[in-house]
């Protein structure tokens, strides 16, 4: 029966970060040749090899792919186990992850309330929900904020608010204030978000069977920019309330109803059996206040 340590399994992860023995041996105050004996042992215990070394480089191979996430979710379990019986504020840190409208429009007032409560780990991750999810399926990320209804098969998630999607158009666009002519609107060019973001999947299923099969796109990375595109005439869009209010409220763009109202929900996402870490059942419990 191989018997794996949690210090090898934290100097693999060293050497997998730096792909160098002398510079993981300077940041763990070993030798060079400790740590290579360590990475051999390891390598033996196993039966396989982990590294491709080319030029003087360690580079992870694909076995060494596969225990990377498995390791970095051992040691993280093994800080919350201390840090449950450290005296003190021994809270762990929590690693952060939001899609870009949660963390443009909701997350600065969280940050300000409930999340002040705890410990963040250096700053929060902004990025479309697919790539939210993708991180925190291998284990950058303890808890995710998302905007999607597709869901990666390791993690857990829960309904955390609803959102409305808005059908917006320039200011004084023969459309604005009547209900969607989807004729007329499949002649528009549509200012979207990129594949995978949640925006771009809220489009893709409640609008783009409506429209005719060639439409126009001009796909952007922010919903600032798309709903500045919207301003300036460049095409409608399908957005958050949450990024046209304002906007709408000033009058520079204009709303074009829908026959029936587009909700969405926004959930807490969370890897399998994370739920029980300090900083995650923390966060979970003061986010389901908000």
């Amino acid at each position: 029966m191989v018997d794996l340590s949690l210090k090898q399994l934290r100097l693999f992860c060293f050497v997998a970060q730096t792909g160098n023995l002398g510079v993981t041996a300077e940041r763990l105050f070993l030798t060079r040749g400790a740590v290579s004996q360590g990475i051999k042992a390891l390598e033996s215990q196993l039966g396989v090899s982990l590294f491709e070394r080319q030029a003087q480089r360690l580079h992870l191979n694909a076995r060494g792919h596969l225990l990377l996430p498995l390791a970095e979710q051992m040691l993280n379990r093994q800080a919350s186990i201390l840090a449950l019986f450290e005296p003190g504020d021994s809270q762990v840190p929590l690693r952060l992850g939001a899609s870009l409208t949660i963390g443009n429009y909701l997350l600065p007032t969280l940050l300000g309330e409930a999340l002040q409560q705890i410990r963040l780990c250096g700053e929060v991750r902004l990025a479309n929900s697919a790539e939210i999810q993708q991180a925190l399926v291998a284990h950058q990320l303890d808890l995710g904020l998302i905007e999607s209804e597709t869901l990666e098969p390791e993690l857990e998630r829960c309904h955390w608010r609803d959102d409305e999607m808005v059908l917006i158009a320039r200011a004084g666009h023969p459309l604005s204030g009547q209900v969607a002519d989807w004729g007329l609107l499949s002649e528009e060019t549509w200012v979207l978000r990129e594949r995978h973001s949640g925006s771009r999947e809220q489009f893709d299923h409640h609008l783009r069977p409506r429209l005719k099969p060639e439409i126009r796109i001009l796909e952007l990375g922010s919903l600032e920019a798309v709903v500045r595109s919207v301003q300036s005439g460049l095409g409608c869009a399908l957005v958050s309330r949450l990024a046209c209010d304002e906007a709408l409220d000033r009058e520079v763009i204009s709303r074009i109803h829908l026959p029936e109202p587009i909700l969405r929900r926004l959930y807490i996402v969370w890897g399998q059996g994370n739920r029980a870490l300090p900083q995650v059942a923390s966060a979970l419990k003061l986010l389901s206040m908000r």
